[in-house]
């Protein structure tokens, strides 16, 4: 696959990116915590396959001074004894509700979520996990590359 960017859409559609970017920063990372949120962004860009996203969350992550071995067992986060319940049970419900149509946030993986965060906590993770799939499908269609220099 080419890395070559086909369209800067940031430029050409900047009213939209504009607002996009505003709901991205606009994220309650205080309700939920910076931490958690940076996972759930981190590992719905891995499953998305977005390369400049997971270049941008690795180094979030850090910048909170999680470890680079925690950070790097985002991808294998069931079999990695670094994340809590509650991170755990928001990962899983980013997995699923990022993998509509194709799979079905039942009732049963809500009742979990519920576990462990409040309907408030619950919709504001809703959007993480909406702003981030967003990013994803423009910088994986449009082949927005990764930054050489970080």
């Amino acid at each position: 696959m080419s890395t070559t960017a086909r369209l800067n859409y940031f430029q050409l559609a900047n009213k939209s990116f504009q607002h996009l970017l505003a709901l991205s920063n606009g994220l309650n990372r205080e309700l939920l915590g910076h931490r958690l949120v940076d996972l759930v962004l981190l590992r719905v860009s891995q499953v998305n396959g977005c390369g400049f996203c997971i270049d941008m969350h690795w180094a979030d992550l850090l910048k909170l001074d999680v470890k680079p071995r925690h950070v790097n067992a985002v991808a294998g986060w069931r079999e990695a004894p670094f994340f809590t319940e509650r991170e755990r049970a928001a990962l899983a419900w980013a997995e699923l509700v990022n993998d509509i149509p194709y799979s079905d946030p039942d009732d049963a993986a809500f009742a979990q979520l519920r576990e462990h965060f409040s309907d408030t906590e619950i919709a504001e993770l809703g959007f993480v996990i909406a702003v981030i799939r967003s990013w994803n499908m423009l910088n994986v269609s449009f082949r927005n590359p990764i930054p050489q220099d970080a």
